[in-house]
């Protein structure tokens, strides 16, 4: 491992990462500003510009985006209380407050470095924890690993959105669409419909074009605004800079949130929205003065913004270690890891350990220039939330098409348009489409690890792996007790209300 590491240092030095790291920043930045735009649709759009980059430059250059994107959203939701992205809806309960204080510019600081020091430790404790957390899965076999990716998928799907019941069809779809194609154990194909471009299986890129890109750009037509937001932001009373004792009396909360977001980031399918929840009701509770929060506190920016950054780096645990995207985000990472050639799971570190240690390190390094970087332009993207849509829209709708091009293969674009309309309709009905996304990413690992335990289990697999497996057997139970509790938990709830009124 530590002569993995030592390599991996060995392929940092090279000024191009550092390019595309900080060109990743700046365009997740300014997306996530858009109140109309988010951090998925970026990078999906993006992803094929990754795919035509080596691994330690496209890579980089997405995560570049996705930590851009996540501190971006604070920006709109401190300056006129909308939020960017997901992320950033609890820094609405006191942001705007300390805008309307003339301490804007307090605020956007007190966002950007507690953002930035909350990435930065967690992402360390990422690299220290995932060799570990890898030699320890090392020490299991398919059916564990096979049950581990089905009890995920049904805790993802379950706290995905507001019904766990659209969260749980969401999931059947992206398993279905990721059958499709050619059988990898027989070599037969099913369910093409005699439609010979779904031979090979859907494509990764027009997928999550499709999923992600069409849909936000044909609900950001819809509405019809001229520009992403209806304020007008005035810049010459954001305020002081943000003082050394003011940052100073928010460490204690910075650190905490820290500490909530990073173990919240290695539970796949929590991710930041929870996270910035729990930061700042953490905050509230610890605070000598809660009865300022929610009327222009700053520790009510900082303890969501540390815990919903300190997300970023652990949620790379499950991901490279399992192969387990917890959310949107991190499907489309390893979307971009398994077009590199680097498949995800506990061998990854013997078989590619220099690779990913540099890349950890490089996501590390991303902290630094992120802080430079986001204090240099905070000025300029503040304004950026102002540009109007007729600029924004067709660049997106061009790229998402060039993107979808870029494999080559013309039907993809049928595949992605078609994939894009049905997605459209899916979010008109309120269905959340990450749990069907990751569902599609997964669907090949599930088939393979049930494959190889079947094998295994000559012909009794329910015995083999209730009976034989105990640690499988725990997780498919603990998934089954989860399943029933979603279905039954409302109505024993509601019983035990009446009993006791």
């Amino acid at each position: 491992m530590f002569e993995s590491f030592v390599q991996g240092l060995d392929l940092l030095l090279r000024w191009e990462i550092y390019f595309y790291i900080s060109l990743g920043l700046v365009v997740g930045m300014f997306v996530g500003a858009m109140p109309g735009l988010t951090t998925v649709l970026a990078m999906a759009v993006l992803l094929p510009i990754s795919f035509n980059l080596e691994p330690m430059l496209g890579i980089p250059f997405l995560i570049g985006v996705y930590k851009g994107g996540i501190y971006g959203g604070s920006i709109s939701a401190i300056l006129v209380g909308i939020p960017g992205t997901g992320a950033s809806i609890a820094t609405t309960f006191d942001g705007p407050a300390l805008t309307r204080q003339g301490k804007a510019r307090k605020a956007l600081e007190m966002a950007l470095f507690s953002s930035t020091i909350a990435d930065f430790i967690s992402d360390v404790a990422t690299l220290f924890l995932i060799a570990l957390i890898a030699m320890i899965i090392l020490m299991i076999g398919p059916p564990e690993v096979f049950a581990i990716i089905i009890f995920s998928l049904i805790l993802i799907a379950s706290v995905s959105g507001e019904s766990g019941l659209r969260g749980g069809i969401a999931a059947l779809i992206g398993l279905g669409l990721g059958f499709i194609g050619t059988d990898a154990v027989t070599g037969a194909t099913r369910m093409t419909f005699g439609i010979d471009a779904l031979a090979g299986g859907i494509p990764l890129i027009p997928l999550i074009i499709g999923v992600f890109a069409l849909p936000e750009i044909l609900e950001a037509v819809e509405t019809r605004t001229k520009t992403f937001i209806e304020e007008n932001v005035d810049l010459s009373k954001a305020g002081q800079r943000l003082h050394w004792h003011e940052f100073k009396g928010s460490i204690r909360t910075i650190l905490r949130s820290t500490a909530i977001g990073t173990g919240i980031g290695m539970v796949p399918g929590v991710g930041q929205v929870v996270a910035a929840f729990v930061g700042y009701s953490a905050a509230k509770r610890a605070s000598k003065s809660p009865e300022k929060f929610g009327k222009g506190e700053l520790d009510g920016i900082a303890g969501p913004e540390a815990a919903n950054n300190a997300v970023n780096g652990p949620t790379l645990v499950p991901l490279l270690t399992l192969g387990i995207p917890g959310d949107n985000v991190t499907a489309i990472l390893l979307g971009a890891f398994v077009a590199h050639g680097i498949r995800p799971g506990p061998q990854i570190f013997e078989e590619q350990g220099a690779l990913i240690y540099a890349l950890l390190l490089a996501i590390i390094m991303a902290n630094v220039l992120f802080i430079f970087l986001g204090y240099i332009l905070l000025k300029p993207f503040a304004k950026a939330i102002q540009v109007k849509k007729a600029y924004l829209i067709p660049i997106i709708l061009a790229l998402s098409f060039v993107g979808t091009l870029s494999t080559g293969v013309a039907s993809d674009l049928v595949i992605m348009v078609v994939i894009g309309i049905c997605a459209y309709v899916l979010r008109k009905l309120k269905f959340d489409l990450a749990p069907l996304v990751i569902a599609f990413v997964l669907a090949e690992p599930i088939e393979y690890r049930l494959s190889q335990s079947m094998l295994y289990a000559r012909g009794d697999i329910f015995g083999y792996l209730f009976i034989e497996r105990p640690i499988a057997s725990v997780f498919l139970i603990a998934g089954i007790v989860w399943i029933a509790w979603m279905i039954f938990g409302p109505w024993i709830r509601r019983r035990f209300r009446q009993q006791g009124a």
